[in-house]
């Protein structure tokens, strides 16, 4: 038996999916159950230079009529249109799909997952959270019998190896950039990188699978790195914290909570050692407890893992007979709102340096109903200017924005410079 294989795109992913599916033939058809044989590779340039893995009398652009002669179909080209439209009329043509585009899922997931259940063939996306990282089969598997209480993950390379440069070396925000795009961390227009929404993508699909609700790019609450400075990096070193663009997602008396932030870590947790470009989930479960998955969160060789993974399985599907594990939706979502959520905060102040300003400040904090932890001082260098930074207790969103709305009209407070939240340890 034969399980013919069409694959949309050949950047990056696509290209190495092709070499390690020719080179690891044998293997991955044993794995499958059937001779996995490549039919075809759907490009937009048939005379774009190609590695030399790449065999061209596989390319055309033709993308329907590949397609249309499929058993499996992977997509791997990026963004909404034209993949929404070719994998819709893949799953319409009784092809099962594997897809790495997190973008396409956290905006159009339902429409597809309801597709592929009417049409009884199967959709698989390992590739779209964490690249190499086995955590959609972790979450969607591995926990069938268990509970998911939340999830707090770093998923994005390009932001941990910004954050981590700028911690280790000391430099900005825009000198880690540049290098980073030198390198090809970064793209030319890294917004969806920097900025956040490819974390908050990615968690809200993680989200969606761990809490059996349905949970799209527009219900995470998103802020990126772009305004972290050297000077923030240092000051939550030297509090015993690193700053890392952390995605939550939590789910606490029937509320979905989900957020991508830069946020404090403690030395002591799990995502604090997390350097370079990889990425970090780690999950709690009620019989379970924490658990850690580790890797390579892109790049061409470990994000073609994932995607042959799921293609093994999917032909394995259609060998065999049975389905993939199906979207689990059980009633409707209800998220909490912004104001209620709960943390740890750390606030960085600029005061006069006199007497007395340290009690107007925590007695605006004990006013607004925040709890402060610690303080410490430091000399700005302004002469005439102190600088302090005070970690919280837990509070709401609602009070910790009273409460520096109320210390910045202090006439002795100059400037509210920074505030984070700060992950339990």
């Amino acid at each position: 038996m034969s399980i013919k294989i069409a694959l949309l795109g050949c950047g990056t992913v696509g290209t190495q999916v092709a070499r390690l599916l020719q080179e690891n033939n044998a293997l991955l058809s044993a794995r499958a159950g059937a001779d996995l044989e490549l039919i075809g590779i759907a490009v937009s340039n048939l005379g774009a230079q190609r590695d030399p893995a790449i065999d061209r009398g596989l390319l055309t652009t033709d993308s329907i009529g590949l397609i249309e002669r499929a058993d499996v179909v992977i997509e791997l080209i990026g963004g909404i249109e034209p993949p929404r439209t070719l994998i819709r009329h893949a799953l319409e043509s009784g092809a099962s799909v594997v897809t790495g585009n997190k973008a396409l899922l956290a905006e159009h997931g339902p429409e597809l997952y309801d597709l592929a259940k009417d049409k009884r063939v199967d959709l698989y996306y390992e590739a779209a959270v964490a690249g190499a990282v086995p955590v959609v089969y972790a979450v969607r598997e591995s926990l069938a019998g268990d509970t998911v209480k939340a999830i707090k993950a770093i998923l994005n390379g390009t932001t941990n190896y910004i954050l981590d440069e700028m911690t280790t070396k000391g430099l900005s925000f825009d000198e880690v950039l540049a290098t980073a795009q030198d390198l090809g961390y970064a793209e030319a227009d890294p917004s969806a990188d920097v900025d956040g929404f490819d974390a908050a993508a990615k968690i809200a699909i993680l989200a969606s699978l761990a809490f059996h609700k349905r949970v799209s790019l527009a219900d995470v609450d998103v802020e990126g790195i772009r305004s972290i400075t050297a000077e923030d990096i240092a000051a939550a070193s030297k509090n015993g914290y690193v700053i890392k663009l952390v995605a939550t997602a939590a789910q606490a008396g029937g509320k979905i909570e989900t957020r991508v932030a830069p946020s404090l870590v403690p030395l002591s947790h799990p995502l604090a050692s997390i350097g370079g470009s990889f990425n970090a989930v780690v999950i709690e479960a009620e019989a379970a407890g924490r658990l850690m998955f580790y890797g390579r969160g892109a790049g061409g060789a470990p994000t073609a893992s994932a995607v042959l993974s799921d293609v093994v399985a999917a032909a394995a599907k259609k060998v065999l007979g049975g389905r993939a594990p199906q979207e689990i939706v059980l009633g409707h979502s209800e998220f909490m709102d912004v104001d209620e959520s709960v943390s740890r905060y750390f606030v960085r102040l600029r005061v006069a340096d006199i007497v007395g300003v340290l009690a107007e400040v925590t007695e605006a904090f004990a006013t607004a109903g925040v709890s402060i932890r610690a303080v410490n001082q430091e000399e700005d260098e302004e002469p005439g200017v102190a600088a302090l930074a005070i970690t919280t207790h837990s509070a709401t969103a609602a009070h910790m924005a009273a409460t520096i709305e109320a210390v910045g009209k202090i006439d002795d407070v100059h400037e509210v410079v920074r505030v984070f939240r700060v992950e339990d340890e």
